[in-house]
């Protein structure tokens, strides 16, 4: 039976310490931040409005295109990570 000692932390066995607890365990400060990210991604995106673009491409003048590029680009990083992982993995006892 797990028992919260004062400070908020689960204790499984009266031997052993507490687990401390951190911030970004508990799954609604992380959705916080998620929100937080994507209103200011928004407020960016609107923030093409404020001001003249000087394009080099007919496509830098659609509304919005910086931030929906940052996004796409951020996402392909993130997918070819992934892609990469499979080629450049090692075992876990690699460098023993």
């Amino acid at each position: 039976m797990a028992a919260a000692n004062y400070d908020g932390a689960t204790v499984t066995n009266m031997n052993m310490k507490p687990e401390k607890k951190y911030w970004l365990d508990n799954p609604g400060n992380v959705r916080k931040i998620l929100y937080a990210l994507y209103g200011l991604w928004a407020l960016l995106v609107l923030a093409d409005f404020a001001y003249e673009k000087e394009t080099h491409f007919p496509v830098e003048g659609w509304f919005g295109f910086f931030g929906i590029f940052g996004l796409l680009a951020c996402g392909g990083v993130i997918l070819a990570s992934k892609v990469l992982r499979v080629f450049l993995k090692r075992e876990e006892d690699y460098y023993d």
